[in-house]
């Protein structure tokens, strides 16, 4: 007897709320592994990041696999961050230290970016949908990163408190200083073509296209020289003939470059908007500067000064280093910054109201800049202090 559509639905759902949060097969020699919360648009836990890294040794060992594929499952994310809302009760409840604290979320994460970032086997990011925060941690450190008409880039920490970590502070680097600012400043959400513009994605495709990429990858042929694994991999998850648009982007890049000068800090990029605002101005140019505008006017004052000094010395730092500032920057962000208010306003009690503590930018004070940078532990004794190593 068929089950009615009720049962079905019932089924269905019950199915989801049972299948593991990280599911792994092989296809023709190539490991796949989809992050399973749909419903959290893919969103990572610590349980998560701990499997991910089982599962990430599991293919490194195995020398029947010739390589890793990361994808999301569902149609409307990769990989929406980490669970903001896990670390703000555990942020709450002072429950920073210990296997289960946030602390260590932190430690493991970064610990599986780096691994994946300096993992000896071709690895592919399917950044389809939403990619924003610890997404972009797990993506941007793959060889081959496919975006799609269907992508969401984003990293929006500044928004709550925090600082665009998962090593933001090293892949924002491969821009212009200019560029890299005004991403991890403003959390502006790029599409595919502006991932492509701003070289965080290799490859933009219809959204379809990767939808049958299964298929392909069962009838590619793998041959031993060097790089050509992934010149195969391209051609499974690369359109041919597929012709991006440039993207919006583009288009301000000027703007960028006049306003996100690398020798101004965030208040007098401030000032800048405010004036050019004067001018005359395209429709157009006129909603970016309003929108810029209103996100550097209210985020966090602390942690966007704090990002912007981040940012700069990430260029001049290896990608461990950047672990290992980041990690200090977000323990303090959590423990004295606005990270727990950030979170209440636009997530938990959502008034859209943070009170941030100084509440304007001309307030942060050059010294707690500098301390939110200092890091709170000696060198030998850092939980990241042998990454690298």
């Amino acid at each position: 007897m068929n089950a009615t559509p009720a049962c079905a639905q019932r089924e269905h759902a019950t199915a989801q709320e049972t299948a593991p949060d990280v599911l792994f097969r092989v296809v023709n020699r190539v490991a796949i592994v989809t992050l399973n919360r749909p419903a959290a648009l893919n969103a990572l836990s610590h349980a998560m990041v701990r499997e991910l890294a089982v599962l990430l040794e599991r293919v490194r060992s195995d020398d029947s696999i010739v390589a890793l594929v990361l994808e999301g499952a569902g149609p409307k994310g990769f990989c929406a961050g980490g669970d903001v809302r896990a670390l703000y009760q555990l942020a709450r409840a002072n429950e920073r230290d210990g296997a289960h604290g946030w602390q260590q979320f932190f430690v493991d994460e970064y610990r599986l970016d780096y691994a994946l970032h300096t993992f000896a086997k071709p690895l592919v990011a399917l950044l389809d949908g939403v990619t924003m925060g610890g997404g972009m941690g797990l993506g941007q450190a793959a060889a081959l990163r496919v975006a799609t008409t269907r992508t969401k880039i984003a990293m929006p920490e500044t928004r709550i408190g925090l600082l665009p970590d998962v090593g933001a502070t090293h892949f924002l680097s491969k821009m212009p200083p200019e560029m890299a600012l005004y991403v991890g400043l403003t959390g502006a959400m790029l599409t595919g073509a502006d991932a492509v513009h701003c070289h965080l994605a290799d490859a933009c495709v219809p959204g379809e296209w990767l939808d049958g990429y299964e298929a392909r990858l069962a009838g590619a042929q793998w041959k031993d020289e060097a790089g050509h694994v992934l010149a195969a991999l391209r051609e499974v998850f690369v359109a041919p003939c597929h012709e991006a648009d440039e993207g919006k982007l583009a288009a301000f890049a000027p703007l960028i470059a006049r306003h996100f000068e690398r020798r101004a800090n965030v208040g007098q990029i401030v000032a800048s908007l405010h004036a050019d605002l004067e001018r005359e101005h395209t429709e157009s140019e006129r909603a970016w500067l309003e929108a810029t505008l209103e996100a550097l006017t209210h985020y966090s004052p602390t942690m966007l000064e704090v990002t912007r000094e981040a940012l700069l010395r990430g260029r001049q730092m290896t990608l461990a280093e950047c672990f290992r500032m980041e990690l200090g920057i977000v323990g303090r962000s959590i423990e004295e910054g606005d990270f727990c208010e950030g979170v209440r306003a636009h997530l938990v009690d959502k008034d859209r109201k943070p009170r941030w503590a100084p509440a304007t930018l001309p307030e942060v004070r050059a010294e707690r800049v500098q301390h939110f940078l200092a890091s709170p532990w000696r060198a030998e004794a850092h939980p990241l202090a042998d990454l690298g190593a």
